[in-house]
């Protein structure tokens, strides 16, 4: 059971986890242990409350597909036990980051002060543009 607030709660039957085995190199571990973790997690089919749904299917992630389901593939570690417990925080972080309600930006004015060293900035710059011009000669 993952609890997110108060009210939001993702219990363990809403998780579907399996185990496979894990692609790449690993020598004859890897080709007779299952120890990779395929998570899935409906997000329509939970029991989220209806803000968590909207805002993880607005999301556009990359682990969420057209159907409103997560899909975890957690395989870093060689051990199933540490793969679950994996793809259980990545599905936790994942929830938590598309629910976080990001603050509005107001709009500031610069200050006096900062408006006068841009401009005294400007006009230095300026000068030294001036003086990379061409050199002349004076007649004697």
């Amino acid at each position: 059971m993952i609890v997110l607030t108060r009210s939001a709660v993702i219990h363990s039957d809403e998780i579907e986890i399996t185990s496979i085995r894990a692609q790449g190199a690993g020598g004859q571990h890897v080709n007779k242990n299952a120890t990779a973790i395929h998570l899935r997690f409906d997000i329509r089919a939970s029991t989220l409350p209806d803000f968590y749904k909207s805002r993880l299917l607005a999301a556009g992630h990359h682990l969420i597909t057209q159907e409103g389901i997560i899909v975890i593939k957690a395989q870093q570690h060689r051990s199933q036990d540490l793969n679950r417990k994996d793809a259980l925080q990545r599905l936790e972080s994942l929830i938590r980051d598309a629910t976080k309600v990001k603050k509005t930006r107001r709009a500031t004015r610069p200050t006096l002060a900062s408006k006068q060293h841009r401009l005294e900035r400007k006009s230095q710059k300026s000068q030294t543009k001036l003086l990379r011009g061409r050199v002349r000669k004076f007649p004697e």
